[in-house]
């Protein structure tokens, strides 16, 4: 099985040291078409450094605690109710729109500062592939490497194509009792429980409808999200483990089940706000799903409406 962990973990990590950057640029003029050198080389050189540590901290902490094998590959994409992969596709869209971004902060051409984001994504994702790869413990997974080029494709062809993120992937969390029975595997508490519990995480494709026809009276603003998450999910592949003393746990009782949500969601791409700064985090930030009213059906035939959506 593989951990759930490790691609959340280094993307938050990652998302930090971009926000720094920015922090740091706040007294400094705004993008110019001309690319500022001494820009590039404070980036390359800190999100080298931020890379370097990230590995060398990854393998200490986790990797070095496990035997190595020879790189092999496994097939997990029936675990997690495929939960894990679309987190992987949202953490390789995450890491692109924040280094397009960073990117066009030290004025390289779009087109080029989009290639550079999309291809840096997938060198990070790829990394800790390998890391699984040569680890007997676990191994590369395929369906990972799928989820990580779509995620990343998604958040690059669009910005060749329209210069904006029209179709936006993000995520939203609420807590879930059943970390409270394998705290361990779902953590047990904030924020080990919004990394590691898939219950609690939703996944939304937000598309922005007034993108696509602009002389309407839609709000520029307000997005129709349509999300995917699962519940009942207390192992990757099903609810019966043995834990630590070697007694057998049976969950069988408790069913794993898909649900389809549809909401409305903020477009913070295009919130009025006059800061650069401001701006370039809000961008990023858009990967977070707004709180909204949201209609829920679960499989089996369950409908909800929640007020307010998490």
């Amino acid at each position: 099985m593989k951990r759930s962990i490790t691609l959340n973990q280094l993307f938050w990590r990652l998302r930090y040291v971009f926000i720094l950057i920015f922090f740091s640029s706040t007294n400094v003029q705004a993008q110019s078409d001309t690319l500022n050198k001494k820009r590039l080389i404070f980036v390359g050189s800190t999100t080298a450094a931020a890379y370097t540590g990230t590995m060398l901290t990854l393998n200490q902490a986790w990797y070095a605690n496990y035997p190595r094998s020879a790189f092999h590959a496994i097939n997990d994409n029936a675990e997690w109710l495929q939960m894990d992969k679309v987190g992987h596709a949202w953490s390789a869209y995450g890491y692109t729109i924040a280094g397009i971004e960073v990117m066009k902060w030290t004025g390289m051409p779009r087109k080029k500062a989009i290639w550079i984001a999309g291809i840096g994504a997938l060198f990070f994702q790829t990394s800790l592939e390998l890391f699984d790869g040569f680890s007997a413990e676990w191994g590369a997974s395929s369906g990972d490497m799928i989820a990580n080029t779509l995620g990343a494709a998604l958040a690059v062809g669009q910005g060749l194509a329209w210069d904006e993120q029209r179709f936006q992937v993000k995520m939203s969390f609420h807590p879930t009792e059943y970390n409270d029975i394998r705290p361990n595997l779902l953590g047990d508490k904030f924020p080990t429980d919004m990394l590691k519990d898939y219950n609690g995480q939703t996944y939304w494709l937000s598309v922005n409808p007034w993108s696509f026809a602009k002389e309407s009276q839609w709000p520029k603003w307000l997005n129709v999200s349509l999300g995917y998450g699962g519940d009942g999910m207390l192992g990757g592949h099903s609810n019966i483990w043995t834990d630590a003393f070697g007694i057998r746990q049976d969950y069988s009782f408790v069913k794993r089940q898909r649900q389809l949500y549809l909401s409305f969601d903020i477009d913070l791409q295009h919130v009025p706000i006059k800061n650069q700064f401001l701006k370039r985090l809000a961008r990023m930030a858009n990967i977070i799903k707004i709180p909204a009213p949201t209609l829920m059906y679960q499989e089996g035939g369950k409908w909800q409406f929640y007020p307010l959506y998490f």
